[in-house]
C-alpha cells in the first residue's frame, strides 16, 4: 500500500499543472499516488494530465464527461484514497521539497496525530516563483486547534499543506456541498475533533495568488464569505458540540470575533470607494454582534477553556522537535 494519496482537482489549469504534479514525484518520499481528477476543462489539462500518466506510473488520470464542481471533485477524491496519509493538492499549488517526509515522519511517530500543517507562501504568479530552501532541521508542536479558530474566525491550516490520516479523513467524512467557500475550515473543525494538530514550523507549500484576484469581485464576494465562515463554524458546532467541553462558549466567541472582523473589513473597504460592500458589512456585523452581546452578557467565560477531544483527552500544548538526517 502507497504511504501518501495525492489528489489534484483540476478545471482548467492546464498551464500550472505540471509543476504541481512535479512537486509531489519529487518529494523524498516515493511511495505515492497522484490521482488528477479533470473536471471537465476546456482547456489542454486533460492532455497534459495523461502526458503526466504517461512519464510516471504512479499518476492516474480521472476525467468528467461534465462540469461537477470542486466539492463532488473533492469528495471523488476522498472515496479513492486508501493509502496512510492524503493530501487534497489544487492544481495551481505546489508542495516544497521534504514536505511529505516532515508530514508522514511526525504522524508515524505520534499515533494521536491525524492532521498536519505548516507555512505556506503565499506567490503571487506575475512575480518571479520563490525559491525555498529544504528545512532540515525545524520544530512542530500540538495545538488547540478548535480554540484557536474560534478565537480568531479564521482558517489557520493553509490547504495545500494540509496532510492526514486517510483514515480519520474517512471517518470525518467529505466536504459539505453547503459550503462551497469555507468547506475547508469546517474540515480541519472536524479533524481536530478527532485527535491531536501537528503545526510544523517550516515552509510546507506555495500557494498561488492570482494576479487577478483583487478585483471588484473580490469585495463583492466578501459577504458571501463571511457568511460562509459562520455556517461552517454553526455546521461543526451542530454535530460535534457533544465533543466539546464547552461548545456554547466557543459559538458565542466565534459569533463575537466574526462580528469585530466584518465591522473592520466593512469599514477599509468603505474607505477604498466600495460603498455598497462596505456598509453590507458593517451591517452585517452589527446583527451578528448584537445577538452575541446579548448572549455573552449572561455569564462569564469560563476559566481555562479549551476543545477537548473524544474521551475527554484535550489536545495539549507540548511541542516536539525533529532534525532529519
Amino acid at each position: 500500500m502507497p504511504k501518501v494519496d495525492i489528489v489534484v482537482p483540476c478545471y482548467n489549469y492546464g498551464r500550472f499543472l505540471t509543476a504541481c504534479v512535479k512537486s509531489a514525484l519529487e518529494q523524498s518520499v516515493r511511495d505515492i499516488r497522484v490521482l488528477i481528477i479533470d473536471d471537465a476543462s476546456t482547456d489542454d489539462s486533460l492532455i497534459v494530465a495523461k502526458e503526466l500518466a504517461r512519464d510516471d506510473p504512479r499518476v492516474s488520470v480521472i476525467a468528467h464527461s461534465q462540469n461537477k464542481g470542486h466539492i463532488e471533485t473533492y469528495n471523488e477524491g476522498i472515496a479513492w484514497a486508501a493509502a496512510d496519509y492524503f493530501l487534497l493538492l489544487s492544481a495551481d499549488d505546489m508542495l516544497v521539497a521534504g514536505a511529505l517526509q516532515r508530514a508522514t515522519q511526525i504522524m508515524d511517530e505520534n499515533a494521536d496525530v491525524v492532521l498536519t500543517h505548516g507555512d505556506c507562501i503565499a506567490w503571487r504568479d506575475d512575480q518571479p516563483l520563490p525559491v525555498v530552501e529544504q528545512a532540515h532541521d525545524y520544530t512542530w508542536k500540538r495545538h488547540d486547534l478548535i480554540f484557536e479558530m474560534c478565537g480568531t474566525a479564521v482558517n489557520l491550516v493553509p490547504t495545500p499543506t494540509a496532510i492526514g490520516r486517510t483514515k480519520t479523513q474517512k471517518a470525518v467524512g467529505g466536504y459539505r456541498a453547503s459550503l462551497p467557500h469555507a468547506g475547508d475550515l469546517e474540515m480541519w473543525l472536524r479533524y481536530a475533533a478527532h485527535g491531536s494538530v501537528a503545526q510544523i514550523s517550516a515552509v510546507q507549500a506555495i500557494y498561488r495568488k492570482h494576479a487577478a484576484a483583487m478585483s471588484n469581485s473580490y469585495y463583492k464576494r466578501m459577504l458571501l464569505d463571511y457568511r460562509q465562515c459562520q455556517q461552517a463554524f454553526d455546521s461543526f458546532f451542530d454535530e460535534y458540540h457533544a465533543r466539546l467541553t464547552d461548545s456554547s462558549y466557543l459559538r458565542r466567541v466565534t459569533a463575537q470575533t466574526l462580528a469585530k472582523r466584518m465591522f473592520r473589513n466593512g469599514i477599509g473597504v468603505f474607505r477604498r470607494g466600495h460603498i455598497v460592500e462596505g456598509i453590507q458589512l458593517v451591517r452585517a456585523a452589527a446583527a451578528v454582534g448584537y445577538q452575541s452581546v446579548r448572549v455573552a452578557a449572561l455569564r462569564k467565560p469560563p476559566a481555562n477553556t479549551k476543545s477537548a477531544l473524544p474521551d475527554g483527552h484535550q489536545t495539549p500544548g507540548q511541542a516536539g522537535a525533529h532534525h532529519e538526517g
